[in-house]
Parts: C-alpha cells; structure tokens; sequence
C-alpha cells in the first residue's frame, strides 16, 4: 500500500494567510519501508544536523573570522550575543548570534519602550520592531542576509537546535503559541524553517504559529531538504526576505 504524505510550501502560505486553513497535493511519496522510517527518524535528522553544521563551520570559518572582526572593530561590545531560549522539552538554552546592536540594547530597549507607547505595542505584537535603532551599520547587513545567526551552527551541534525546525522562542513568547506550545516543543527549533523561507517579521505571529505547528505534525525528509534549499536561496538573494 501506498500512503501519499502531503506538502506544498506556496499553496500552504497562501491558504494560511489567507484563510488560515493548508492546501495541500501529493509531491512526495512515503512507502512504509525500513528506509522511510530510518530517513524520517530522529537518528537521520540529527546525523544531518551534526555533519551539515560542522560542513559549514569548516568552510566558511573564514567568513565567520571576518566577520567577527569586522563587529568588534565597528562598534565596541562583544562579538556575540546570547539569549534565553526554550528548547526541545522546554528546555531553556542559550542561543548564540552575532552581535547587531549597539551595547546595552537590553536597557536602551526598555527606555524605548517607556517612552513610547506606540512601539511598545509593536513589540508587544511581534517581539521586534521593525525600524530598530539599535542595530548597527553591519548589523543591518547581517541581519538582511541572515549571516547574523551563522553562530547557531554552534547550537546545532550542541544539540540545543536543528537545521530544520520550528522557530526557537524566547519565554515571553510562549503564550502566543496557546495549544500548539506542547507539541512544538516536542522537538528541537531549528535554524531555518517554513516561516524563515516565507516573509519571516512580515508574517503576521498567527500565521507564523501555524507554520510552526504544520512543520511539527508534517515533517518529512523532503520538506527539510526543500526548506534547506530555499534558505540558500533566500541568503544569495536577500530582497524583500522579511528580514529586520
């Protein structure tokens, strides 16, 4: 027998936002064989995670020197920046990034936010805001092409992320996720996924709820190398990626 496991990326985003419902048409096929179980395992994926993020450290290590030079010289603070996660189980974690704001951007936050109304509310809605004035020149570009979150290869080997999954949330988030939270969290969050091939910060939170929920009841071998590809893609060409 043949059991036909069902995605297509576009019509999904679509339907979500649209309608909040998922579209979906048979791309891939699953034969329920040794060899399926085995490439949609846990065991596949994290040997994929551990041998992907250790390809990239080792390849683009000079990029990632470059970079790390270029922030300390450009602006005084550290070269990265670690914050409070909740991982698979909810487990707490810190997850590492390039530093793309200015020192102190916790406490200059809070000050914002005091003073302002208005953003508050926009971080409120979205845990960012879109017109930032804390982040740096090189933060900017970092942030554009996604480069900023380069150290998470680091997570990814220490077993805090995945390649793929959903996003990794901060603990003030959690609320938003409603019924969804304990089955997102039954998995680790991932580097890149459905929302981050998507428009990622102009989604709007619900939409990037369900994208995270889809993913976790979903996931299949050939969803990950699709989302894989378009996030290569999404870094060379970073136009209109959502990205801020």
């Amino acid at each position: 027998m043949t059991v036909y496991r069902q995605f297509d990326a576009l019509k999904l985003l679509t339907a979500i936002a649209r309608q909040g419902s998922v579209v979906t048409f048979p791309v891939a096929r699953d034969y329920p064989s040794a060899l399926q179980k085995v490439l949609n395992g846990a065991f596949a994926k994290r040997t994929f995670d551990i041998c992907f993020s250790l390809g990239v450290l080792i390849f683009l290590s000079p990029l990632y020197l470059t970079i790390a030079l270029i922030i300390k010289l450009s602006s005084p603070g550290p070269v990265f920046y670690v914050q409070r996660r909740v991982g698979k189980n909810y487990k707490a974690f810190g997850c590492i990034k390039f530093r793309t704001m200015v020192l102190d951007a916790d406490q200059v936050l809070e000050e914002m936010l005091r003073r302002s109304p208005a953003l508050r509310a926009e971080f409120e809605q979205d845990f960012k805001l879109k017109k930032d004035p804390r982040i740096t020149a090189i933060g900017r570009f970092l942030r554009l092409t996604s480069l900023d979150e380069f150290p998470q290869f680091w997570n990814v080997l220490m077993g805090d992320m995945s390649i793929v999954g959903p996003r990794p949330l901060v603990p003030r988030e959690i609320y938003k996720y409603g019924r969804h939270m304990d089955k997102v969290l039954t998995i680790r969050p991932g580097l890149t996924g459905l929302w981050q091939v998507s428009g990622r910060n102009d989604l709007p939170y619900a939409t990037r709820v369900r994208m995270d929920s889809y993913y976790v009841h979903h996931r299949h071998w050939f969803m990950d190398f699709w989302i894989v590809c378009k996030t290569i893609f999404v870094m060379l060409v970073p136009k209109n990626n959502g990205a801020y």
